[in-house]
């Protein structure tokens, strides 16, 4: 008996309808010769520390470390059922094919189900980067070998291992040295949560130390050739900062009056540059996170359920936990068929598609830039807009969008930059100019930053200049204005950062070894790991913006630099790439991970730490102390006296509380 092993049984229907499995089951679809079945995400999972010893129930710092000899999965009670459904099916197969999603974590759900029910057939994967009919039945053409996808399932296997490593015994080792430094709350410590988290703390850091510094700036406002533009004063040097912001009051006032008194501006230079804009590259999960953070104010946890929505219930669009944004050359024969099915999904298109060329190849194509998966992008069937959410619709038509983008040509324009002389004053107008539209015709050009510099030049078109020229001076407008400070992350930037966590490590041996990384976490992990810092507390809403609470900085500022080092963290991830590319075996990782910790469990067992305690306001109903705890809408601020005393306030997002600092008796 052939059965197909499914992570989901939504994907479990998709592929037994193309496999002639129709025949509903107790938790599986039977075909001729033919099971599909599936796992519900995660069936198993790394047992606890007291699955190893009872003892480990209770912490203790003389328990430390914990490392297992012999690793142990257990079953998930939630979905035991659905377990024994699996292990009974495994027993009575003699072929196997993997058919859960096509990551690392699918390969891991998928082998750590089989190893522990010690199936010992024969095994193929499916690789399925869409769930359209005719993606599945092309991968069904093209199963691969087990061994081809094998050091998948040892790369996360490595991966899983070393979160529980840095987990148990790390939230185990600082929570008890807080409680010794009298910190009652639990200090939870990971892998990739911590750095992450040193991250939005940096930021709020940088925030809270920032200086404002006063810069003036003066608009002028010209007019010639029966047409009126803006241009910027450029201050004398003397009195400028690095960015060539004007620092003194007195000369930019003095300026403005002479520019006034002037009356006339005359060019004294014109140059302009044809510039070239190639498409954008069509979407990996991270950055349409970011893109939707910004355009649509979504969540990236959000994000991520309405593109696994589009794969999944939808079938518009390929697997969304894609890592490149790039395109197998060989897809691109499918290119007529994808935007004929984008047609007949939306037939307003026209005169887009008929303005498409349908040969070219943009940078997209690319099968040197492709890793495990490809860019997000339209599927090879139509699909029914209607039967999509607001939400789904606007990411869908922002995917759809860079597609299309790859068959339009790059966008042209004129950026022209003219100096004037106006009195003893110079004054610089720049223009845009859009001579070919190209893929702007689909992504239109994004909005002034609200937040950015009052003096930046807003985009223009201006008269035709030339040398010599006169223009009238229609106005000028003197701005006060201040330096603004680094902006709060929002989840979209914070993947961001996350993902090109090279650019924020000083050090240069450290920085050259990252170059080539995807940073912390991975596009299927970043979402989760930002959802926990939320639900434990350690990251506030604020609006669109998340900022770190007093329990993250007191975390930050008690666990080692190395372990808060998104730098370390990348390394690790550059490691799990070597284990998944079979350059380095994974018990060899797994070991040096487990020295490591055991070092510095040794270094810091018998030091006094200092700890910052965050304290709250008063409570309102007794006055006595509050302090931080986590229910199911966040956190808030309890009555240190509860259970006697059940006063509570909210937690305000952003706003400080004074430390306390403690120390533990030597």
């Amino acid at each position: 008996m052939r059965l197909f092993l499914c992570e989901k049984p939504s994907q479990g229907k998709d592929i037994g309808r193309i496999l002639g499995a129709t025949q509903r089951g107790n938790g599986c679809l039977n075909g001729p010769g033919v099971i599909v079945t599936w796992c519900i995400g995660h069936l198993v999972e790394a047992a606890p520390p007291e699955a190893y010893d009872e003892q480990l129930k209770r912490w203790t710092i003389e328990q430390l470390p914990i490392i297992p000899q012999h690793w142990r999965v257990e079953v998930k009670p939630k979905t035991a059922a659905q377990f024994k459904v699996v292990k009974d099916l495994l027993s009575k197969a003699t072929e196997l094919v993997i058919a859960t999603d096509a990551d690392r974590e699918g390969e891991l759900i998928a082998r750590e189900i089989i190893d522990l029910c010690g199936y010992r057939g024969s095994i193929q994967r499916l690789w399925l980067s869409a769930l359209n009919d005719a993606s599945i039945r092309a991968a069904l053409d093209k199963l691969k070998p087990s061994g081809d996808t094998l050091p998948m399932y040892h790369s996360a296997l490595a991966r899983s291992r070393a979160d529980w490593l840095v987990g148990m015994n790390l939230s185990r080792l600082f929570t008890l040295l807080g409680r010794r430094a009298g910190y009652d709350g639990v200090l939870s410590v990971g892998r990739v949560q911590t750095p992450t988290l040193k991250l939005v703390v940096d930021r709020d850091r940088e925030i809270a130390a920032f200086v404002c510094v006063p810069f003036w700036a003066i608009e002028v406002a010209l007019s010639c050739t029966g047409k009126t533009f803006t241009a910027q004063w450029l201050a004398p040097a003397a009195s400028t900062d690095d960015a060539g912001r004007c620092l003194q009051e007195p000369v930019a006032q003095q300026a403005a009056q002479h520019i006034r008194a002037a009356g006339i501006a005359q060019v004294m230079s014109v140059e302009t540059e044809r510039m070239r804009e190639g498409a954008p590259l069509p979407f990996d999960l991270g950055t349409l996170q970011e893109v939707c953070s910004k355009q649509f104010g979504l969540d990236v946890q959000e994000t991520l359920e309405i593109a696994q929505a589009l794969y999944e219930t939808h079938k518009a669009t390929t697997y969304p936990r894609s890592d490149s944004g790039y395109l197998p050359e060989s897809m691109h024969a499918e290119a007529s068929t994808v935007l004929d099915s984008l047609l007949k999904t939306d037939p307003s298109l026209r005169p887009i598609i008929d303005q498409l060329d349908r040969t070219q190849h943009s940078r997209s194509w690319n099968d040197a830039k492709v890793s495990a998966h490809h860019g997000i992008i339209p599927t090879l069937e139509p699909a029914n807009l209607s039967a999509m959410s607001e939400k789904e619709l606007a990411v869908y038509r922002l995917i759809r969008a860079h597609y299309l983008a790859q068959f339009l040509p790059p966008h042209e324009f004129d950026r022209t930059t003219a100096r004037f002389s106006c009195g003893d004053q110079t004054l610089q107008a720049v223009g845009k100019q859009v001579v070919v539209p190209g893929w702007r015709l689909v992504l239109a050009e994004p909005q002034p930053d609200d937040a950015g510099d009052d003096a930046a030049p807003r985009s223009q078109v201006l008269p035709a200049l030339h040398q010599g020229l006169a223009c009238q001076v229609a106005g000028v407008d003197l701005k006060a204005l201040k330096t603004l400070p680094p902006r709060p992350y929002t989840q979209g930037e914070l993947v961001k950062a996350m993902k090109n966590v090279a650019k924020l490590v000083s050090d240069p041996r450290l920085k050259q070894k990252l170059k080539d990384t995807v940073g912390i976490g991975t596009e299927a992990t970043r979402a989760n790991i930002i959802g926990g810092l939320l639900s434990r507390g350690y990251l506030l809403k604020k609006g669109r913006a998340i900022r770190a609470s007093d329990a993250a900085f007191t975390l930050i500022d008690t666990v080692p630099a190395a372990i808060a080092d998104p730098g370390t963290t990348a390394v690790w991830e550059q490691v799990l790439d070597m284990i998944e590319t079979g350059q380095l075996a994974l018990d060899t990782f797994i070991d040096k991970q487990a020295a490591w910790v055991t070092q510095l469990i040794a270094q810091y067992r018998g030091t006094s730490q200092s700890i910052k305690i965050p304290q709250g306001p008063p409570c309102p109903q007794c006055g006595a102390a509050t302090r931080q705890r986590s229910g199911k809408s966040g956190p808030f601020w309890s009555c240190a006296r509860y259970p006697d005393c059940k006063g509570t306030l909210p937690i305000e997002p952003g706003k400080r509380t004074a430390p306390r600092k403690r120390r533990s008796a030597p």
